[in-house]
């Protein structure tokens, strides 16, 4: 994973971004309200986060061209189920953004997160950011886990020889397909 790709990741938390990063730094997309949470809007600005209007998909191509520049000289992580969950099974990917990965032809690495209560060995549902959760109370249910551990799981990228034609919904099935069966 030395040259410049795409990781696309299920999402539970906003704390996801930092264990991503504490495992390999690397560039986020976020929704744009994002941009305006205290104290983590500008971590995530810091971060160099593309932030994108999930309503607009005139704004979507234009993140899509901004990504695959990007992806010419750094990597880049989504998060291609466009919300968070409590952790148990996969959304279905929505493929726009990955056709940023096909027009610089970067690789896509699915990346499977978890959280397990170190005590139980099960599945913890403590980082959820979910519902009307504020965030105030999902930092007080992470912190509250004492034994909270989270583990990513960097699955093969999809195969494809770079003269055959493949699509973004081929590369999201593909990525969705292996966290789901890694979760």
């Amino acid at each position: 994973m030395d040259s410049p790709y795409l990781m696309a990741s299920n999402h539970i938390s906003w704390i996801d971004i930092h264990v991503i990063n504490a495992f390999k730094p690397i560039r986020f997309v976020a929704k744009s309200e994002v941009e305006g949470w205290p104290v983590f809007g500008w971590m995530a600005k810091q971060l160099g986060t593309v932030f994108i209007r999930r309503d607009s998909s005139r704004h979507a191509r234009q993140v899509v061209g901004q990504m695959a520049k990007v992806l010419q000289t750094e990597s880049i992580c989504i998060f291609p189920e466009g919300t968070s969950t409590v952790g148990e099974c996969v959304l279905p990917f929505r493929p726009n953004l990955f056709e940023a990965a096909i027009v610089s032809r970067a690789p896509v690495f699915p990346l499977a997160i978890q959280y397990i209560s170190k005590s139980t060995g099960e599945r913890s549902e403590a980082p959820a950011f979910v519902g009307d959760m504020g965030l105030l109370e999902s930092m007080a249910n992470i912190l509250s886990a004492r034994d909270l551990q989270a583990t990513l799981t960097v699955l093969p990228p999809y195969e494809h020889d770079l003269e055959s034609s493949f699509d973004r919904k081929q590369l999201a099935a593909h990525a969705q397909e292996l966290i789901a069966k890694t979760i």
